[in-house]
């Protein structure tokens, strides 16, 4: 009964987790995910990225946000939206907007990068002007994970991110490219 009650749980929250629309970011070397929210302008987003990944110029602003000029204008929804680091926002219908700090303003939401802290964005996006690669990832799997009959190093939470913290926190991972629950 226990074992099918575990089985049920992981196949609710699998769902769960994969439902949502996941972008890469890519700096460089450096890649971070990303989940979308569900609105019109996130909806043509995913239009224009299965076409293929889109690569913007982004700078600071006001020393809390990179900004850069989308290929092409999205519907708005805007209101009233206090930030925080790694929320993604669509400003005037063409900016992408990355913070790494606060702000209140008048925004579309676009998303949030998924564990982001105002550390980790930093180093993620660096000082100055940038490129942004952004591009869809698979939202039913998790790709890229080596699995060729050789023990794995490296274990993947399930929005396919490098777990670096041992001992693991109880919850679900891939290891060895196979979801796998770890208790207490």
């Amino acid at each position: 009964m226990k074992r099918i009650f575990l089985l049920s749980l992981l196949t609710a929250i699998s769902v769960m987790a994969f439902s949502q629309t996941k972008i890469l970011l890519t700096v460089g070397e450096k890649t971070m995910t990303a989940t979308l929210v569900d609105n019109a302008a996130t909806q043509e987003l995913k239009a224009l990225l299965e076409k293929g990944p889109i690569t913007i110029q982004m700078s600071d602003y006001g020393g809390f946000e990179k900004v850069g000029a989308l290929p092409q204008s999205f519907t708005t929804s805007n209101s009233q939206i206090t930030t925080g680091p790694g929320d993604i926002m669509l400003y005037q219908g063409n900016n992408m907007v990355i913070f790494y700090g606060t702000n209140s303003w008048s925004y579309t939401r676009l998303g949030k990068i998924d564990g982001a802290t105002a550390d980790n964005l930093k180093q993620f996006l660096g000082n100055g002007s940038i490129s942004l690669k952004i591009s869809l990832t698979s939202s039913t799997s998790v790709a890229g994970i080596p699995n060729e009959g050789k023990k794995c190093d490296t274990i993947f939470d399930l929005n396919g991110n490098p777990v670096e913290s041992r001992p693991l926190s109880p919850g679900i991972y891939i290891v060895n490219g196979k979801k796998t629950l770890i208790g207490k």
